[in-house]
C-alpha cells in the first residue's frame, strides 16, 4: 500500500498493527473507528446485495470446530502453502511469493515444489531479512491450520476455521429443512477466518485473522438454472487462462452472456455471480478501470472446481485476489455424508412415481454374527452398498466385500445364500440427490483496502494541496459533518447541535467539528471521505424565513444552501444514491468564503 495511505489509514484512525504495546503481532490488525465503520458497511452493502436481494438466508457458525469437520473436508491434508526457511537468520518465507517478485510468473503456487526450488537457485534468490542465498534449501508444504483444544484435560482437538463455509457445509442437514427441501436455496455467513500465513504482508491483504463473506448455493445440477437474463448485458473485463498461457494473451472485454454463450465461462452459476459482483464492485465505488475476473490455471484451480474465477483489483501496481467465484460440485456435501452421521442430500420428488428394478439383500444376520464377530454388521451394510453399486456381483456362490479404509481394510467372503439377493420391482415417488454448490467468498479487508486504495485523491483547492478520499456515500464511514461556523455563538451553536441530534435520529453517522478554521475542518472530513459537510453559518440563521445550512460535497467542495428543516431527509437521499446536482438544480448553488473563515 501507498506510503501515503497508509500514513493516513494510521492517523486517521482507519487500521493499524495490533498490539503495538507489546512490540506488534505480525498477521493481525486493528480497525480504529474509521476503519471499523467502513468495514460494517461493506458488510452491510454486501449482505444487502447477496442476502435480502438475493432472497438468502444468514446464520452465524462458531469459529472453532472439531478435527473431525477439516478431517472430511480435506484441510487437514491439503490445506497447505510453500514455505522456505532462511539457513542464516532462520526466517520463513513463501516461497512462490519470493519467485513471483523476481519473475514474470504471476501464480507459482500452482508449481510443484521441486519447480519451485529450481527457480529459487535459477533466479539466485535471496532471504528479504537478511540476504543470505536460498539457493538448495528445501520447499516444503506448511499447514495453515490453526490448532486448539476443546475442554479440558484429554481435550478434544479443534482447529480455528480457516474459512466460513465449512460452518455452512456442516449445518446443512439442519439448514436444509429450514428451506423445506427445496432446491435451489443459498445461505450467507460473514465472519472471522484464521489462517496461520507463513509470511503476512501488504496491510490487510494477506493477514492471520480476516473477515470474510461468503455465500454457498445449493442446486439440482440437472434442474437449476441462474436468473441469467439479469446480468446478460453486465460489461466485464475477462482474463481467462488461455489468454494467461498465451504468449500475446490479453483482456476479453466482453458481457456475462456472450461468456457464457461462448464457453469462456464455464458454468451459468459462475457467470451469474461475475455479474452480480460486477455491479456490486460498482456500486460501492470499486475503480473499474483497476479490476478484472482472472480464470484459475489448471494447476491452481482445486481439484473438486468444475470452474474457478477470482476477483482481482489493481493496488499500488499489484494484482491482488478480493474475491473467489466457484463451482465445487458435490464434493463438499459429499464428504461430509462420507463422514458424518446425517444426510447430507435432498429428497427430489418425481413429477409422478416410477416403478423401478431394485436390488436388495437380506443378509442372515444369524450366519453372519457368529462368522464374522464384531465385523457382522459391517459386512451387512457393505452388502447393501455392493448390491447398489454392482448387482452383477451377487451372480456366483460367493460374494466378497471389502470392510474398513487403508490399512485396517479387509476382505471377507460370504455365501450369496447367506446374502439373500433379490431383485424387487418397487414404486418411487423420488430419489435422494446431493445437491451442488456454487460459492462465492469475498474477503472484507482486502475490499476494504481496495475501497482505500482506489478512493485516494490529491488535488487543490482554494490554492492548498487536499487529499481526499473519494468514498460512496454508502460505504463511508460518516454520513455527514456538523461545524458551527464559529463557536460560542448563542444561535449557531444550539442550532448546530439540534441539526446533529436530528440527522443522528434519522439514521445518519455524524461527526461533529467546532475546533479551528472552517477549512480545517473540512480538510479533517476530507481525509476520512465523509461526503457531506454542512456549515451552520449566521447567513442561514438572519432574517425571518426558515433557517437553512450550507451543505458542502467532498469531491468537488461545490455548495448548496438548504432548509434545516429538510436537512434530513435530503442527506439520507444522497446516502442512498442521489445525485448532489439535483440539489444545485432545486435550490441553486452558493459561493461561500467559508474554506478559509477562522474560529472567533
Amino acid at each position: 500500500m501507498a506510503d501515503g495511505l497508509t500514513e493516513l489509514a494510521k492517523r486517521r484512525g482507519f487500521f493499524f498493527g495490533s498490539n503495538g504495546a507489546y512490540g506488534g503481532t505480525a498477521g493481525f490488525y486493528t480497525f480504529g473507528p474509521q476503519g471499523a465503520a467502513l468495514k460494517r458497511n461493506v458488510e452491510d452493502a454486501w449482505r444487502d446485495r447477496f442476502t435480502i436481494r438475493e432472497g438468502n438466508r444468514e446464520i452465524e457458525a462458531p469459529t472453532i470446530m472439531p478435527e473431525a469437520v477439516f478431517e472430511a473436508s480435506g484441510h487437514l491434508e491439503g490445506f497447505d502453502d510453500m514455505l522456505v526457511e532462511c539457513p542464516e537468520c532462520g526466517e520463513s518465507h513463501r516461497a512462490d511469493h519470493l519467485v513471483e517478485a523476481v519473475t514474470d510468473i504471476e501464480d507459482a503456487e500452482a508449481l510443484p515444489g521441486a519447480e519451485v526450488e529450481d527457480l529459487i537457485a535459477d533466479n539466485e534468490i535471496a532471504c528479504p531479512s537478511c540476504g543470505t542465498p536460498l539457493a538448495g534449501e528445501p520447499v516444503e508444504a506448511f499447514n495453515l491450520m490453526f490448532a486448539t483444544d476443546i475442554g479440558p484435560g484429554d481435550a478434544q482437538p479443534g482447529y480455528l476455521r480457516p474459512e466460513t463455509a465449512q460452518g455452512i457445509f456442516v449445518e446443512f442437514p439442519r439448514l436444509k429443512e429450514y428451506a423445506r427441501g427445496n432446491l435451489p436455496f443459498g445461505i450467507t455467513q460473514i465472519g472471522p477466518a484464521y489462517r496461520n500465513e507463513i509470511s503476512p504482508r501488504g496491510g490487510l491483504l494477506r493477514l492471520r485473522e480476516f473477515t470474510q463473506a461468503e455465500l454457498e448455493q445449493f442446486i439440482d445440477p440437472e434442474e437449476d438454472e441462474p436468473p441469467l437474463g439479469s446480468v446478460e448485458d453486465v460489461a466485464v473485463r475477462l482474463y481467462p487462462a488461455t489468454a494467461q498461457e498465451a504468449d500475446d494473451g490479453d483482456y476479453l472485454e466482453t458481457t456475462i452472456g456472450e461468456a457464457v454463450d461462448e464457453g469462456v465461462i464455464g458454468s451459468p452459476w459462475v457467470g451469474y455471480y461475475l455479474g452480480v459482483a460486477q455491479e456490486w464492485y460498482e456500486r460501492i465505488g470499486v475503480d473499474t478501470d483497476r479490476f478484472r475476473f482472472r480464470q484459475h490455471l489448471a494447476g491452481e484451480r482445486a481439484h473438486y472446481a468444475a470452474d474457478c474465477w477470482d476477483a482481482e483489483s489493481e493496488v499500488d501496481g499489484d494484482w491482488i485476489e478480493i474475491a473467489g467465484f466457484a463451482y465445487r460440485g458435490d464434493y463438499d456435501l459429499s464428504k461430509h455424508d462420507a463422514h458424518g452421521d446425517d444426510s447430507f442430500t435432498v429428497f427430489k420428488r418425481y413429477d409422478e412415481p416410477k416403478t423401478v428394478e431394485r436390488a436388495t439383500v437380506d443378509p442372515d444376520m444369524s450366519v453372519l454374527g457368529p462368522e464374522f464377530g464384531g465385523d457382522a454388521a459391517a459386512v451387512a451394510d457393505a452388502l447393501e452398498t455392493l448390491a447398489e453399486r454392482d448387482p452383477d456381483a451377487f451372480d456366483g456362490e460367493a460374494v466378497q466385500v471389502t470392510v474398513g479404509e487403508g490399512d485396517a481394510a479387509e476382505t471377507h467372503e460370504v455365501d450369496a445364500d447367506v446374502a439373500n439377493f433379490a431383485v424387487e420391482e418397487v414404486t418411487e415417488s423420488g430419489e435422494h440427490i446431493t445437491p451442488h454448490v456454487v460459492e462465492p467468498s469475498f474477503g472484507v479487508g482486502r475490499t476494504v483496502q481496495t475501497l482505500l486504495a482506489h478512493a485516494y485523491e490529491v488535488d487543490e483547492v482554494d490554492g492548498e494541496a487536499r487529499t481526499y478520499l473519494s468514498l460512496e456515500p454508502e460505504i463511508a464511514p460518516q454520513d455527514a459533518a456538523v461545524f458551527p461556523l464559529v463557536t460560542n455563538d448563542d444561535r449557531l451553536t444550539p442550532l448546530a447541535d439540534e441539526i446533529a441530534a436530528d440527522l443522528r435520529a434519522a439514521g445518519l453517522a455524524v461527526a461533529y467539528d467546532d475546533s479551528g478554521s472552517i477549512g480545517r475542518r473540512y480538510r479533517r472530513q476530507d481525509e476520512v471521505g465523509t461526503p457531506f459537510c454542512v456549515t451552520v453559518d449566521r447567513d442561514g440563521v438572519e432574517g425571518d424565513g426558515p433557517d437553512t445550512v450550507t451543505v458542502r460535497e467532498r469531491d468537488s467542495a461545490a455548495q448548496v444552501r438548504v432548509p434545516a428543516a429538510e436537512l434530513a431527509a435530503e442527506l439520507a437521499a444522497l446516502r442512498a444514491g442521489g445525485e448532489f446536482e439535483s440539489l444545485t438544480d432545486r435550490y441553486g448553488a452558493v459561493e461561500t468564503n467559508v474554506e478559509t473563515t477562522t474560529e472567533t
